[in-house]
């Protein structure tokens, strides 16, 4: 990881904000303004999550999971990681709750029970709607992800309680991902795209790119980015896909984040960070406000 330098604005990329949110996001308490003198901010290393088992009813056989924010057991919006063996395949099954999943690491399956393995590596997104029968399967020496629900409890159920939602299941491949500079128009509201053209970039994955109601993206900062990230909204939440980020909490303390690890913060926060040298670093947010990346000029 690079140190940290001294900042000043250069090219602000308005990477998500504000517009109506697509019918498919629900409402949640997250949504609630925050008005309150402090602001809350939490981080939790990688290193520091507790593991347990997914579905402790297969014993050994389950995946093992570590919560990152919420509680998968009760009524509220949850973000969780999920670590599955290498060869890995679940019995048929069904959830009682919808899910969006992210790839950290290693490859992952996740479709109808007769369809054709697909195996999603790092930087993919997919859903399974509540009550579709489906399997999840991994391969890889380190097969890991992130899992996102709005409300809970997170059951796994057999296949004769299935029932059709209306809901229909997505899965898009790393290599599929649109990812849009801050000038592009389908971008929102975006500023110019810095100077040199290596600025952050975004690939919109749930909601609307404009409104203060909840949504969900990438945001890809390029090897060796140094800058800020500043979000505006009553809620901001991030996890490392991919690379590493060195993220400033105050003038003596910096951490680093390798994937899986998440922070959050509320209402009007800035922070300094730099991405990993050697590899682009991919973040997922999850937020309801404005979020903009500035880059720091070169040589401060």
């Amino acid at each position: 990881m690079q140190t940290l330098r001294t900042l000043t604005q250069a090219g602000i990329l308005a990477i998500l904000c504000t517009g109506p949110l697509a019918a498919a996001a629900q409402a949640t308490p997250e949504q609630t303004a925050d008005t309150s003198a402090s602001r809350a901010f939490e981080i939790v290393p990688a290193s520091d999550v507790q593991w347990e088992a997914l579905n402790p009813a297969r014993g050994d056989k389950s995946p093992r999971a570590a919560t990152l924010w919420g509680d998968r057991n009760a009524d509220v919006p949850t973000g969780f990681l999920v670590a599955f063996a290498d060869g890995f395949s679940s019995p048929p099954h069904i959830h009682n709750v919808s899910y969006r999943g992210v790839v950290i690491s290693g490859s992952i399956h996740n479709d109808d029970p007769d369809a054709a393995h697909h195996w999603m590596p790092t930087a993919s997104f997919w859903t399974q709607p509540r009550g579709e029968v489906h399997i999840t399967a991994a391969r890889g020496s380190r097969n890991l992800a992130y899992i996102e629900i709005d409300s809970g409890p997170y059951l796994v159920m057999p296949p004769v309680e299935a029932y059709d939602s209306g809901e229909r299941p997505v899965n898009i491949d790393a290599s599929n991902l649109v990812w849009l500079d801050a000038s592009d128009p389908m971008a929102g509201d975006a500023a110019a795209t810095p100077p040199n053209g290596h600025g952050a970039q975004v690939a919109w994955l749930w909601g609307s790119p404009r409104g203060s109601a909840l949504r969900g993206a990438l945001i890809k900062l390029p090897a060796g980015f140094t800058g800020t990230l500043s979000s505006e909204g009553a809620s901001f939440r991030a996890v490392v896909i991919a690379g590493g980020l060195d993220l400033q909490v105050t003038d003596a303390d910096t951490r680093t984040l390798a994937p899986g690890s998440y922070w959050r913060a509320e209402g009007n926060s800035t922070h300094p960070i730099a991405s990993a040298a050697d590899a682009d670093t991919i973040l997922y947010a999850r937020t309801d406000g404005a979020v903009e990346v500035s880059r720091a000029t070169p040589g401060n």
